[in-house]
């Protein structure tokens, strides 16, 4: 696989295009919202292709998110069972990779696995692909507002 500029751009217009990912976002917020007590934000298909701009202008972490996004959409294995560990660690750095630093990043690999379970391929596709699909809702829900907590000012910083 070569990884050049026209192949971060042809990635990042195939993210912007995904219409899929703002549903499986919104469903996996409907999912976790009641889980921890609160209500969360849906998003909308603009947020997430505004969201996806953002990523992609770092030009650091779109070559990076370029890169996993083809080894997922690539990424085979008879049965599944035998790739099933590095789909894994491929869809968690990927969601952690999108929504940026800590915490942002432990939230999406932790919501990656939550989002992996409630998301299935059709029977044809690659061992990757529902990894790929769960990674990117993943990474985007937790870099996205409608989240409480991420909105208000924390009460643990400290002043010298």
């Amino acid at each position: 696989m070569e990884i050049t500029p026209a192949t971060v751009a042809e990635e990042h217009e195939r993210l912007r295009a995904c219409e899929s990912i703002p549903g499986v976002i919104n469903d996996t917020r409907d999912r976790l919202g009641p889980l921890f007590g609160v209500e969360v934000d849906a998003v909308t298909a603009d947020q997430y292709r505004t969201e996806v701009d953002a990523v992609f202008a770092d030009g650091d972490r779109a070559v990076n998110v370029a890169a996993l996004c083809r080894l997922l959409r690539d990424l085979d294995c008879p049965g599944d069972y035998p790739g099933f560990v590095v789909d894994e660690f491929l869809g968690r750095k990927l969601a952690a990779t999108i929504a940026g630093g800590e915490p942002f990043a432990l939230l999406a690999e932790a919501t990656f696995h939550f989002a992996d379970v409630h998301t299935h391929g059709d029977p044809d596709d690659p061992a990757g692909a529902d990894d790929l699909e769960a990674a990117l809702a993943a990474g985007f829900q937790t870099r996205l507002p409608g989240w409480g907590w991420t909105e208000r000012t924390t009460p643990f910083g400290t002043e010298r």
